[in-house]
């Protein structure tokens, strides 16, 4: 068996999620722990895979303890004391594609998984588990976001995507590459193809994303600031941003999976040339994205 740790937000979910289908597709038996990172956690982030009608199976407690090693029980406390721990867990190396984490079995497999080749063979399959469900058209509707999606489809829709928050807590990691040199070039380059771009900014700070507008794009009736779905429902904010034609990503995997089940044939999808500062993370892009540096380059220019 191998148990995977669910940790993260929507995107992270969504990750981890497509290794449990492409484990399930090499034939193993694969179940979640959504227990470790999220019951009884003050700060835990909602688990939303649920906006795509999925259900996964769950490890009890006696099959998370045995693989990680971890029962209380007087005798195995005295034996993790005299021989140390036996856990079968398995921690993905860095934030490139692992191919160890596909053949390891059994395990109990912990990291964040952000790689397309990890399902490379089957993202037919991956993209259709993560379908909207009518339940989330119906909240979009009632929270009063349907004409913003109806404004996305009949237009040259750009999905524009500002990561703050905890971004800007951990500045050191993820500071710096998505820079308003790196928006603004993002922009510049839609409006050569698609002069009459349309352009629909998300963030968990939309205060700030107005102001970077009114700084930058004073008066441009092109921009749109989508607010008002908060954490408990960023699900809206993956659909609304996955229904443009085209896409300027943040380093997030949010708005990496807005991008990737975006399916207009024939989108231009922007990404940052650099996704975190402390890694070297080249498997995460995917083969259609056009890198922009921190200081407004093209990355082959």
């Amino acid at each position: 068996m191998n148990i995977i740790r669910m940790t993260g937000g929507l995107g992270n979910q969504m990750f981890q999620y497509a290794l449990y289908l492409k484990l399930k597709e090499m034939g193993r038996e694969v179940k979640f722990d959504d227990v470790t990172e999220y019951a009884g956690r003050e700060n835990a982030r909602p688990i939303m895979l649920w906006c795509f009608g999925i259900d996964y199976e769950r490890a009890t407690g006696k099959e998370l303890n045995t693989i990680t090693d971890g029962f209380m029980r007087p005798v195995d406390r005295i034996r993790r004391k005299l021989f140390g721990r036996k856990s079968l867990e398995y921690q993905e190396n860095g934030c490139n594609f692992d191919p160890v984490v596909l053949q390891k079995e059994p395990a109990y497999l912990t990291g964040y998984f952000q790689s397309e080749k990890y399902f490379a063979d089957m993202k037919d399959k991956v993209r259709n588990a993560f379908t909207f469900t009518d339940r989330v058209y119906k909240i979009l509707k009632q929270d009063g976001f349907g004409p913003v999606l109806d404004q996305i489809e009949s237009c040259e829709s750009v999905s524009v995507h500002f990561r703050r928050g905890d971004y800007v807590s951990g500045s050191a990691i993820y500071g710096g590459n998505c820079t308003d040199a790196y928006y603004r070039k993002a922009i510049e380059e839609i409006r050569k193809i698609h002069p009459d771009a349309t352009f629909f900014l998300f963030s968990n700070d939309a205060p700030y994303v107005k102001e970077w507008v009114q700084r930058f794009y004073p008066g441009d009736p092109a921009f749109f600031v989508i607010e008002g779905s908060g954490e408990e429902k960023g699900y809206l904010d993956l659909l609304l941003m996955s229904s443009c034609r085209h896409q300027i990503v943040a380093n997030s995997s949010f708005s990496w999976w807005g991008a990737y089940l975006d399916a207009f044939p024939e989108k231009m999808v922007f990404a940052p040339a650099r996704w975190f500062n402390n890694q070297d993370c080249q498997d995460i892009y995917t083969e259609n994205m056009i890198r922009i540096d921190a200081e407004g380059n093209l990355e082959d220019e």
